[in-house]
């Protein structure tokens, strides 16, 4: 047996197994699945060869998502296409938002139909971030803080969460579920994904994170 599998169990555990312990609060669990798809974001991040301050923003607000919606995941299986495409939409977003002017065709002044479709799908990921930020900012500090820590790539284990906000180990889980349930009733969050469902979980009908 590798020694790294007795060393670390969760290396050993299949995504159903790791999303299951990530809901619980197991540190270990989440750890586990931002190490395995780490590859994945940084992946998208490369193909669209981002700053390396725009490939932090990238990265944390995949795993922000990620930890909000989590207990909505209606396939484990489906996690790693999730990650997947929401960062390729992270890295579109923040490109078009970098952008300083656009291609217009010559001929008729209008955008090309791949800019419009780059443009839409880049605004909806503005939307997402501005509604994300716009949640964050009304949690009461420790909730914020720690959702942030939690998000971190890489993560952060909760002795040091513990030790930078001062707060028991035992406590992190708790205050993860609270701070997630009041961001989602936050006026920012409940009226984009009143408005815009589909772009918050995906793309297609098939979408792997389904609102109540």
């Amino acid at each position: 047996m590798d020694v790294t599998d007795v060393d670390d169990p969760y290396r050993g555990w299949g995504t159903t197994a790791l999303v299951a312990g990530a809901l619980t609060g197991d540190e270990g669990a989440w750890n586990e699945i931002v190490r395995r798809h780490v590859p994945a974001v940084l992946a998208q991040i490369r193909q669209f060869r981002l700053a390396p301050e725009h490939a932090e923003d990238v990265a944390q607000t995949v795993w922000l998502n990620l930890l909000e919606n989590l207990d909505r995941l209606r396939d484990p299986a489906a996690l790693p296409g999730w990650i997947s495409t929401t960062a390729r939409h992270e890295c579109i977003r923040m490109t078009n938002r970098n952008k300083r002017s656009v291609p217009v065709d010559p001929q008729t002044g209008s955008l090309d139909v791949g800019v419009h479709q780059d443009l839409d799908e880049g605004m909806d990921q503005v939307e997402r971030y501005r509604a994300l930020r716009e949640g964050l900012a009304q949690l009461p500090d420790h909730q914020r803080e720690l959702l942030l820590m939690l998000a971190t790539d890489p993560p952060l284990s909760y002795q040091e969460i513990s030790a930078r906000l001062g707060i028991p180990i035992g406590s992190i889980g708790p205050t993860r579920g609270r701070g997630l349930a009041r961001l989602r009733q936050t006026p920012a969050i409940k009226n984009y994904l009143a408005a815009n469902a589909h772009a918050a979980f995906g793309e297609g009908g098939d979408s792997v994170l389904a609102l109540d």
